[in-house]
């Protein structure tokens, strides 16, 4: 009796919670590349096998691809309206690094336990230079996104830090972020021209003596400004991640391309990130658009679209709108350019996700997917091993020395975080365009996080929120 009690408890002991069944593993940090089923249990990956196996959820992927879950280390929309979209891309992981959050402690707060996906966000200089200056109506905290730090940057954008004091009450300040689980420190100071360039170098001396990394956003589109952040990184050892280096590159980007590599070379941590679109996206009334923005951008009111209308903008309307608080599309990329970004091997794909919008930039919901589908099976710019390399190991490797969780994801590998993403090679494409704004991505099938489906056959599964809070380790040190 004993021995038919437990031979029939053995099916129970081998079933796993999901199962993805027969699909082309592709997991670039091993360098797997067959077919397998995958065993999920307790939100891990519990078995990668070449024979079958029971699940209470079995996801078919036959034909398809399996890949670690996506991870967006620069994406703004930081909800679950944005995420859904996200999710439909193949994301499991949308971090706020490139402004990050004025109260990253609120963030967190307000994200556990009802996110799509896993999040996370750097403490943001832009928030936190304003609290630290006299003499500032500060707004009203709020959710503590990236968004609501925009809300302190537009303050303060033209002001300079000056007074010992206000420098003791910026360092107080990013330390607090840092101490409340910040992924470093976000710098976007191309918003706020008022930072000193004697500002932003104490800023990289805080980090490097924090051993955080700074997310720069830099200070104008030029090479100048992309060797400005490199130098500071040189000479106070700071780790440095450049965002969106095709548009602050322009057609600059091959000899940018060649410093960061240069440097990478000479020993120093430095990444970069691309997305791959023709276009950028902002907001109109920012510094970016100050007297003279034709000329530093290249670019006349025909090349800027309207995001809550669609329209492209006159001198009229671009007067009118600049008053207003609103996104803005400038088309002003060429197609080489994003080729060159794409086939670089040191970078790394990042969407630079808007806040939802219903006319908002494709890039919001489609960038992964364009990846795949554009520049690997179109264009053959790179190769799709490579493609997800940059889009899952290359973006976890990056955060792995300051949030030891990252070492558990973008790998498809036994006691991993079960974040994966099941696609068709074939049919991947990005559906969101310019022109008729956001839709999900096709040939997504299914997308897990934690161990738990939030797209299944193509659909969103309703009321999934398995996401979970990705957490520097500055106050355990």
């Amino acid at each position: 009796m004993k021995v038919l009690l437990f031979l029939a408890a053995l099916p129970l002991a081998a079933q796993y919670d999901v199962v993805i069944s027969g699909g082309r593993v592709m997991d670039p940090a091993s360098g797997l590349n067959a077919v397998r089923h995958v065993g999920i249990r307790g939100g891990k990956i519990a078995a990668v096998s070449s024979t079958p196996l029971q699940g209470k959820v079995v996801l078919k992927a036959q034909g398809r691809v399996v890949a670690p879950g996506f991870i967006d280390l620069h994406a703004h929309g930081q909800t679950n309206e944005a995420n859904e979209y996200q999710a439909h891309d193949g994301v499991t992981t949308a971090l706020e690094l490139e402004v990050g959050v004025p109260h990253v402690a609120e963030y967190l707060k307000a994200r556990s336990g009802n996110s799509i996906l896993n999040f996370g966000a750097t403490a943001g200089h832009g928030a936190a230079r304003a609290m630290a200056m006299r003499d500032v109506a500060l707004p009203q905290a709020g959710a503590g996104n990236g968004v609501e730090t925009m809300g302190y940057v537009n303050l303060t954008r033209y002001k300079e830090l000056k007074e010992a004091e206000e420098f003791t009450k910026l360092a107080a300040g990013l330390e607090r972020g840092m101490r409340e689980g910040a992924l470093g420190v976000g710098m976007a100071h191309q918003y706020y021209p008022g930072a000193s360039r004697e500002e932003i170098f104490k800023v990289f001396q805080m980090a490097a003596r924090w051993k955080m990394p700074i997310f720069a956003h830099v200070r104008s589109m030029s090479v100048d400004a992309m060797q400005e952040v490199i130098a500071d990184a040189a000479a106070t050892g700071a780790s440095l991640h450049i965002v969106h280096v095709n548009s602050m590159s322009l057609a600059a980007l091959p000899l940018v391309l060649e410093l960061i590599d240069a440097a990478h070379k000479r020993g120093m941590d430095i990444t970069t990130e691309a997305y791959p679109y023709t276009a950028a996206s902002t907001l109109l009334e920012s510094t970016m658009f100050d007297e003279g923005w034709q000329q530093r951008l290249g670019i006349g009111y025909g090349e800027l679209q309207w995001v809550k209308t669609g329209e492209r903008l006159t001198k009229e309307t671009f007067e009118k709108y600049r008053k207003e608080t609103g996104q803005v599309i400038m088309h002003f990329m060429k197609a080489e350019w994003i080729d060159r970004a794409m086939a670089s091997p040191f970078v790394m794909v990042a969407s630079d996700g808007m806040p939802f919008a219903p006319g908002a930039h494709p890039r919001s919901a489609g960038t992964f997917s364009r990846v795949l589908g554009y520049y690997v099976r179109e264009r053959k710019a790179l190769g799709l091993m490579d493609a997800i390399a940059k889009m899952t190991i290359m973006p976890a490797r990056r955060l792995e020395a300051i949030a030891p969780a990252m070492k558990n994801k973008g790998r498809i590998q036994v006691g991993a975080d079960a974040d994966i993403t099941v696609f068709d090679a074939a049919t991947v494409k990005d559906m969101a365009t310019f022109e008729s704004g956001l839709k999900f991505s096709a040939g997504i099938d299914h997308v897990v996080v934690n161990g738990v489906p939030v797209v299944q056959d193509g659909a969103t599964v309703q009321g999934a929120r398995p996401g979970k809070a990705v957490t520097g380790n500055f106050g355990s040190r």
